[in-house]
């Protein structure tokens, strides 16, 4: 198991919620780039990051992009999702996803979460058997009568989505699923159907994303993993500009300058060589944390499912003010002022202006890990030092109000 990268940072000094560590041969990679002139798409480390993409999650196929967005957008696209479509999605996630769905103009629906966050299978059986009906091989929204054609499971902070049973709905039903996957590269599962198998590389498609607080970063970035041949092929295609003639610039379609760049991709395959390091240390500092925090009233952790192994790129902190004195929000303030940076879950998405007259389905849980959860500094590079002064700022904090 690899040991933190460096020692703590002053006493008094500024800590991080997530930085990037560029340790590598980020600078080697990128030079080679500069001085040959390759700097864009064309360029072979573009090939490179796929191909070791490929390796590493266990899919036959990878296109890289120039975030997760892209690649969601275009996983969509693949999938046939269009107007007068439903995708259901989580309301606990970033909005990129349920954005997406809008740019192929379908609407989403929103789903509760379970216990470690990420969208509640129980409730999504429940939503299909109650709220839905299945006509000629379609699933139809009863309320609105809309064809649902995909489901948009997010491995929230690097933990692994109840893929199996999920699957199993989606053949039902005759739905898409396009996993994001954007949080938990190198998470897999330990059990079941998918023993083994890396999160991104279950469903039709997955999608990565390696933007600057990710578990690698290339400066931005994204991926787009399959087993499809044609797929991979049609994303490349639409990915740039959909060029039918590079010469004349004839295009039959509507395409997208949406290909990483040869540097970017330079940094993101540097990165990838530290990334089995990278996850040692994030769960060893997770466990530091949780044992350091251990019998504290009103706090605990969302850990990993029994069934996955977690990145566990964020640690969700869960804060029950009755026990603890102070709620989420206040323990985050006062931490601010240690100059600890802390966040909160991102706001639940179907209470988003642009969202709010989507439907939500029985939304629960959802509302108390929003009003409890918050996230603790988790940069690879943090030292135990630092650690520790974060658990000892907390306790300190806890029942003073």
């Amino acid at each position: 198991m690899m040991p933190n990268i460096k020692t703590a940072n002053p006493v008094n000094s500024f800590i991080p919620l997530s930085v990037p560590v560029i340790q590598g041969n980020e600078w080697t990679y990128v030079k080679e780039c500069l001085d040959t002139g390759w700097v864009s798409s064309a360029g072979k480390y573009v090939q490179k990051f796929e191909e070791t993409m490929c390796s590493y999650v266990g899919t036959k196929q990878a296109v890289a992009c120039i975030n997760g967005t892209s690649a969601l957008h275009i996983s969509l696209l693949l999938a046939g999702v269009g107007a007068g479509d439903e995708v259901i999605v989580p309301t606990v996630t970033f909005i990129a996803p349920v954005n997406a769905v809008r740019y192929v103009g379908a609407q989403p629906v929103f789903m509760d979460c379970d216990d470690y966050l990420n969208m509640d299978v129980q409730k999504l059986k429940d939503f299909f058997t109650e709220e839905c009906l299945s006509r000629k091989g379609m699933l139809i929204n009863k309320k609105t009568k809309k064809q649902i054609k995909a489901i948009i499971p997010v491995h929230i902070f690097g933990h692994p989505v109840d893929m199996e049973p999920l699957m199993i709905l989606a053949k039902q039903y005759n739905l898409f699923v396009i996993e994001d996957a954007t949080e938990s590269l190198g998470s897999y599962y330990r059990q079941g159907k998918y023993s083994g198998k890396m999160t991104g590389s279950i469903a039709d498609v997955g999608c990565l994303s390696f933007n600057g607080n990710k578990i690698i970063t290339a400066g931005g970035g994204g991926m787009i993993v399959t087993n499809n041949k044609t797929w991979a092929e049609k994303a490349k295609y639409l990915t740039t500009q959909a060029k039918d003639d590079e010469v004349q610039y004839i295009h039959h379609e509507v395409g997208y300058n949406y290909r990483l760049t040869n540097v970017a991709s330079a940094i993101g395959l540097a990165q990838m060589e530290k990334l089995e390091a990278f996850i040692a240390t994030k769960r060893t500092n997770f466990e530091l944390y949780k044992n350091l925090l251990s019998g504290v009233p009103g706090l605990s952790f969302i850990e990993e499912p029994a069934y996955g192994f977690s990145n566990y790129w964020f640690y969700s902190l869960v804060v029950d003010k009755k026990d603890f004195g102070l709620s989420n929000l206040e323990l985050m303030e006062d931490l601010s002022k240690e100059k600890i940076q802390t966040r909160p879950i991102w706001y639940l998405n179907h209470l988003q202006k642009p969202y709010k007259k989507q439907q939500a389905y029985k939304i629960q849980k959802a509302k108390k890990y929003f009003e409890r959860v918050l996230n603790l500094p988790c940069s690879v590079d943090l030292a135990a030092e630092d650690i520790k002064r974060v658990v000892e700022s907390i306790k300190s904090l806890g029942n003073k109000k």
